[in-house]
C-alpha cells in the first residue's frame, strides 16, 4: 500500500503537533523589573532663616548648605531621598523679562526627554513675591524647576536633581513626596 505524498505530509504534521503539545516543557515568562519600597521620613516643618536675608519653611530632614558658586546660592539636600535642590539667588540688574526668559530656556532644554511639562503659578502675598513651578514628566535630568521673584530686586531660581538614573516610573513616589515641599518653600519665602 502506497501513501501519497500529500497524505504523508498531513500525517507527519498531525503527529508533530500532537508530540509537541504533549510535552510538559513550559516556556518561562520573564517577570517585569520591580523597585524597592521607599520609606519616607516624617515631615516636621521648621523655619529656615538665611544670612543673605531670605527665609522659608522646610522639612527638618532637608539640609541647607552654601553652594560653591555664588555668595547666596544654596544646595538643599533631601537626605535619604537622594536628591538636591540648587537655589540660585540673583540680584536683578536688568529687566524681569530677561530673567524669566532665562528660566524658561532652562525648562525648554528638557523638552527632548519630557513627556509633559506642567506649570503652576504662585503669588506669595506675605513675601510680596510671585513665581512659577515647572513639573517635568518623563526621564528628565531635572524633574522640578521654579523661579520666584519680587520683580524688582531679587530673582531666586531652583532646580531639583536626583542622584539616580532618570527613570520617571521609579522616581514618581519620591517626586510626589517632594513637590509639596517645593510649593511650601515658594509660599513661605520672604525677603
Amino acid at each position: 500500500m502506497k501513501i501519497s505524498h500529500s497524505l504523508f505530509v498531513l500525517l507527519f504534521t498531525v503527529v508533530m503537533c500532537i508530540s509537541i503539545s504533549c510535552t510538559n516543557n513550559k516556556r518561562p515568562i520573564p517577570k517585569p523589573p520591580t523597585y524597592l519600597r521607599m520609606e519616607f521620613p516624617d515631615k516636621n516643618i521648621i523655619p529656615y532663616k538665611d544670612d543673605c536675608g531670605f527665609s522659608f519653611e522646610i522639612p527638618d530632614f532637608f539640609n541647607v548648605d552654601k553652594a560653591p558658586n555664588g555668595k547666596c546660592n544654596r544646595d538643599i539636600s533631601f537626605g535619604s531621598l537622594n536628591g538636591t535642590l540648587h537655589l540660585s539667588v540673583i540680584q536683578m540688574d536688568t529687566s524681569l523679562a530677561a530673567y524669566i526668559d532665562y528660566a524658561l530656556s532652562k525648562v525648554d532644554e528638557h523638552k527632548v526627554k519630557a513627556t509633559a511639562i506642567y506649570d503652576s503659578t504662585l503669588v506669595n502675598e506675605s513675601g510680596r513675591a510671585g513665581g512659577t513651578l515647572f513639573a517635568l514628566e518623563g526621564n528628565v535630568a531635572s524633574p522640578f524647576q521654579f523661579y520666584i521673584t519680587d520683580s524688582t530686586d531679587v530673582f531666586l531660581s531652583g532646580v531639583v536633581y536626583f542622584n539616580a538614573r532618570p527613570n520617571f516610573d521609579s522616581l514618581k513616589p519620591v517626586l510626589e513626596f517632594v513637590e509639596p515641599e517645593l510649593f511650601r518653600i515658594m509660599e513661605t519665602l520672604t525677603w
